[in-house]
């Protein structure tokens, strides 16, 4: 086994949590979040939706299958991840496999770290940690390494950022050939988003984050996931307040979902450690269907704020918080949560065939 090098997770609140290092060897800060999946990591790397911010994993094993080929579909998307790089600042663990088996495995999940400049640590009791990030609230932290001192790097403050503007396309892409032309504000999409939209009927035109789309012909409106803040993307909200002057179908995942409330004059407010895994329950208001859903995200859309034109769709069953809206009488809606959930679970799929049997 190769020599490996002690490094430090630092919180905010002065916690600290020593472990060793398996991913490339520099010093970062980032907001500290845990995720409860199973699986998935190599999807949690690459979302965009982690911009800034260092993943704790508190299922114990992680690595054993390691990382897929870079492979990309006939839409130019990454095959087997959610866009081209790794987006968060560091991953924690508590026990990382130095060997993976898998049938599309290409390499380990340390040199994919390493590749990408991505700082990994092991060793770490992540279920105290994701305990204790519980009970006093998601917060910053640094990771460091042996002999470095704790004040040479800062806490970074990456709420405060417009971390969108980031992680959005620069320029206008289109996919497909078909009829219907659905426009796609990219806030930080997953790629795999971007292929459940792809039909034979549709053609998705990918715009910026501060686009001013009313200038396309359109059938249909997405507004996607993303990172940090909802409330520093003035631009996209005052562009889906126009839209909402029309009639023509509009749908919000996650971010998109926040942009919307905003647009429709809610209120978003910081959950406590907000919801970061593959088994968050949710509720369908008016069926009282239940779904096990995927998410990631920090904030939350406080439904008591919307106006009467809005009802609260679905519902987190675990702290009740809103998990969707929709407009009582045009086609609006949106979910907190992703639909299409790489890597899992596919419960809530049908929300896309709904979205598009409404263009």
């Amino acid at each position: 086994m190769q020599a490996v090098r002690k490094a430090s997770l630092i919180l905010q609140d002065g916690s600290r949590y020593d472990g060793y290092s398996f991913g490339y060897e520099q010093s970062t800060s980032g907001e500290v979040v845990f995720n409860t999946a199973m699986n998935g990591y190599n999807e949690s790397l690459t979302d965009p939706s982690y911009k800034g911010q260092i993943m704790v994993m508190t299922y114990p094993l992680v690595g054993n299958y390691g990382v897929p080929s870079r492979e990309k579909d006939s839409y130019g998307l990454p095959l087997y991840m959610e866009s081209d790089c790794i987006h968060m600042n560091g991953i924690i663990v508590s026990d990382y496999s130095q060997e993976y088996s898998h049938w599309n495995a290409q390499e380990s999940l340390s040199d994919y770290l390493k590749e990408e400049k991505v700082v990994g640590i092991a060793g770490i009791d992540t279920r105290a940690l994701a305990k204790h990030i519980r009970e006093y609230g998601t917060m910053n932290g640094k990771i460091i390494f042996d002999n470095e001192k704790e004040e040479s790097i800062p806490f970074a403050e990456p709420s405060r950022q417009n971390l969108v503007a980031e992680v959005s396309t620069k320029e206008v892409i289109t996919y497909g050939q078909g009829k219907k032309r659905i426009v796609l504000v990219d806030c930080g999409v997953k790629a795999n988003i971007i292929r459940k939209l792809i039909t034979s009927e549709t053609t998705v035109i990918r715009v910026p984050w501060d686009y001013d789309f009313h200038q396309l012909e359109y059938e249909g409106l997405f507004i996607s996931n993303g990172p940090g803040s909802p409330e520093v993307c003035n631009i996209t909200v005052d562009n889906i307040r126009k839209a909402y002057k029309q009639d023509k179908p509009i749908w919000g995942i996650c971010m998109g979902h926040q942009l919307m409330a905003l647009a429709a004059g809610g209120k978003i407010y910081k959950l406590k450690h907000g919801h970061h895994s593959h088994n968050q329950p949710v509720r369908r208001t008016r069926s009282n269907e239940c779904f096990i859903t995927s998410q990631n995200h920090n904030f939350a859309v406080d439904s008591s704020s919307l106006g009467t034109d809005w009802y609260e769709l679905y519902t987190n069953l675990n702290d009740g918080s809103n998990e969707g809206i929709s407009h009582k009488s045009k086609p609006f809606f949106s979910t907190q949560f992703h639909p299409e959930a790489c890597g899992g679970p596919t419960d809530t799929m049908f929300i896309f065939d709904e979205f598009l049997c409404s263009l």
